[in-house]
């Protein structure tokens, strides 16, 4: 019996995929490689590249793009500026624009890219808060692809095992639109004062800002740190969904809430923490030991 069973298993590992699944598998890694982005921070000094995801709504008979990635990502454009408002004096806070390269893929092999530029509407510090930006692109009626969260009320927490998909710009725009896979390999890994997920996806410096998706195409995470290509910590939907929430931006993950109006846009206050400046006592430092995936700079790449 077993001289018969041996030969079979043999067999089935070497027929192809039914064609169905190829093309879905397809469909899914065109998608992804759709909805995601490279971005680029650039100042006097330096030149910074990571990753993005691009989510569209309509705003008073526009399409407005939106991308998430994370706050270290484009934390060099950050500038305060202090002003003296009726004698008391007030601190600013506002970013330079990013530049967001959206590469053209057709077929599975790139066509082209579009550079557009975009401002920062809300940002969280990476040590002292959530490490989250949410940008707005500057051109209108462009946007058509858009990202779908994984919005699950009765399991907010994807099991250890799931198999994922990671899309980014892995070193940078020299290797945007990278597509690895992997695993859940831990949930509620607390680092620092926050709560990550555990994965397996393959990612470099570059890949900061970048999704991760269930292999149905649901963007389930944020990958943000890493220490090593394979030992790598997302922020889950979940406590994305928890930030947007407590910051009245739950339309820029849940299509079905009511998307702001442009006045309302601009009046969201850019940071939800004031404190920048030397670690907090019992914090940050901690999280220092776990390098951000992002520090691609310009220096870097041409090494």
């Amino acid at each position: 019996m077993t001289k018969f069973i041996l030969p079979f298993l043999f067999f089935a590992l070497l027929v192809p995929a039914p064609a169905e699944d190829v093309k879905t598998r397809k469909e899914v890694a065109d998608y992804l490689q759709n909805i995601s982005v490279t971005i680029r921070a650039e100042d006097d000094y330096q030149k910074s590249e990571g990753s993005g995801v691009l989510i569209t709504r309509d705003i008073e008979g526009k399409k407005i793009t939106f991308v998430w990635t994370a706050g270290h990502v484009v934390d060099n454009l950050r500038e305060v500026r202090n002003v003296i408002v009726e004698g008391t004096n007030k601190k600013i806070v506002e970013f330079g624009d990013v530049q967001i390269i959206k590469e053209l893929v057709e077929g599975g092999r790139r066509v082209g890219e579009i550079k557009m530029d975009a401002t920062v509407i809300k940002f969280s510090d990476a040590d002292d808060g959530q490490d989250l930006a949410l940008l707005m692109v500057r051109a209108k009626d462009y946007g058509k692809d858009n990202a779908k969260f994984y919005l699950s009320h009765d399991e907010p927490i994807i099991p250890i095992g799931s198999r994922l998909f990671h899309v980014g710009s892995l070193l940078g725009q020299m290797g945007s639109n990278s597509m690895t896979s992997g695993i859940v390999s831990q949930v509620g890994r607390i680092h620092g004062k926050m709560e990550y997920d555990q994965t397996t996806v393959t990612a470099f410096p570059g890949s900061s800002g970048g999704g991760v998706y269930l292999q149905d195409g649901r963007y389930v995470g944020m990958l943000v740190r890493g220490a090593g290509e394979n030992f790598n910590l997302m922020v889950p939907i979940r406590r994305i969904k928890k930030w947007a929430k407590e910051h009245d931006l739950l339309w820029a993950i849940d299509p079905t809430q009511k998307a702001p109006t442009f006045k309302e846009i601009k009046n969201i206050p850019v940071e939800d923490s004031g404190f920048r400046g030397e670690p907090k006592e019992g914090g940050t430092k901690e999280m220092r030991r776990l390098p951000y995936l992002l520090r691609v700079t310009s220096t870097q790449i041409e090494e």
